[in-house]
């Protein structure tokens, strides 16, 4: 769950007034601007489901309708969405593995039962009281909302020392051995370049593992669909899957925007000590977070420009990790969880919006 924690903003779309959606655990949930459905399926194969409206935060409460503060608002929303969903996927996972644990109690019990009747037909035979523990029983203990605040604390952790720490130390210990990297302008541009490296370890490593290429799977599946329904054409399967895995909206597209616009924001403060360039980079943390916000909407309404191109690229090309050739039950997951958003999107009265 941590690992799925760690990728949560590469996963899922950061945009509030169009589709979008994120892949979870064996799942996909999609979102419409006042609605959601999570649909996660199961090791048997059945589909549960999970939908209800969601106010856009901007209508809840103005002030993040105005800029900086309205990306602030959505990015936080789609966090807050995303971390539900995966606690929704995980807790379905978990009784899923206490079916299957307690399927194989039952069936060592009944193995048991089996030879102790043919010991007990036997002749001379001596007979033996089951082992303990034995007991057919399985039980399944939610991801409850404390084990969640757990985990957030944990991949809140991992996030500053690996991303703010690690990078700013080691920036640090190069310009001590090459005194031509103490200028900000060289200083600044190392340290993004360790941060965007070690964003790329980390990504790669966590591809290689079964789980999470199922994640990303299903990730590919969301942005299939997701193109499929601004085309315009049919959602279905066969239409889906003809669409490309790399969508411009994806959060890992915004996450590269994030650390090339965090390196000139760093190059701009007038900070020279480690301790005050490090708490600058907490605190300034939802600074540049509503500034990649705004650059991107700003390039977004000019989709030919050089900003947008600039922009897109390197998150597209990095999406061949974090996005893989769905197969069709996943495509069909996904298509299931925007029919969902779409049923309750219309019952609420919203307008679907193309991009």
């Amino acid at each position: 769950m941590w690992t799925h924690l760690q990728l949560l903003p590469a996963l899922e779309s950061g945009e509030e007034t169009l589709i979008g959606g994120q892949a979870v655990m064996e799942g996909v949930m999609m979102r419409a601007p006042h609605s959601y459905c999570i649909a996660v399926r199961r090791a048997d194969g059945s589909v549960v489901y999970e939908t209800k409206p969601l106010a856009k935060v901007s209508e809840k409460y103005p002030i993040f309708k105005l800029p900086m503060l309205r990306g602030l608002g959505t990015l936080g929303q789609a966090m807050s969405l995303g971390i539900k969903s995966l606690q929704f996927s995980a807790n379905i996972a978990m009784e899923d593995e206490a079916k299957a644990e307690a399927a194989l109690k039952a069936a060592k019990t009944g193995s048991s039962v089996t030879m102790l009747a043919m010991n007990a037909l036997a002749p001379g035979a001596v007979c033996s009281a089951p082992a303990a523990g034995s007991s057919g029983s399985g039980s399944s203990k939610p991801f409850s909302n404390a084990m969640m605040a757990g985990q957030l604390i944990l991949s809140l952790g991992f996030f500053v020392v690996a991303y703010k720490l690690v990078p700013l130390w080691i920036a640090t210990w190069f310009a001590k051995l090459w005194p031509v990297l103490e200028g900000r302008i060289a200083f600044n541009l190392v340290d993004g370049i360790i941060r965007i490296l070690i964003f790329l370890c980390f990504l790669t490593a966590m591809s290689r593992m079964k789980d999470i290429r199922r994640v990303f799977e299903y990730h590919g599946g969301e942005h299939r669909v997701v193109f499929n329904y601004e085309s315009g054409k049919p959602v279905d399967v066969p239409t889906a899957q003809s669409f490309p895995t790399f969508h411009p909206r994806c959060g890992t597209s915004f996450l590269i925007t994030v650390m090339l616009i965090s390196m000139v924001v760093y190059t701009l403060l007038p900070f020279d000590g480690f301790a005050a360039k490090f708490a600058s980079r907490i605190v300034l943390l939802p600074v540049i977070a509503g500034l990649s916000y705004e650059i991107i909407r700003f390039a977004a309404k000019r989709k030919e420009g050089v900003l947008m191109q600039l922009l897109a690229t390197p998150g597209l090309r990095l999406q061949r990790i974090t996005t893989q050739p769905p197969d069709d039950q996943q495509t069909d997951i996904a298509i299931k969880a925007l029919a969902g958003a779409m049923e309750e999107e219309q019952r609420q009265g919203g307008q679907l919006v193309i991009a």
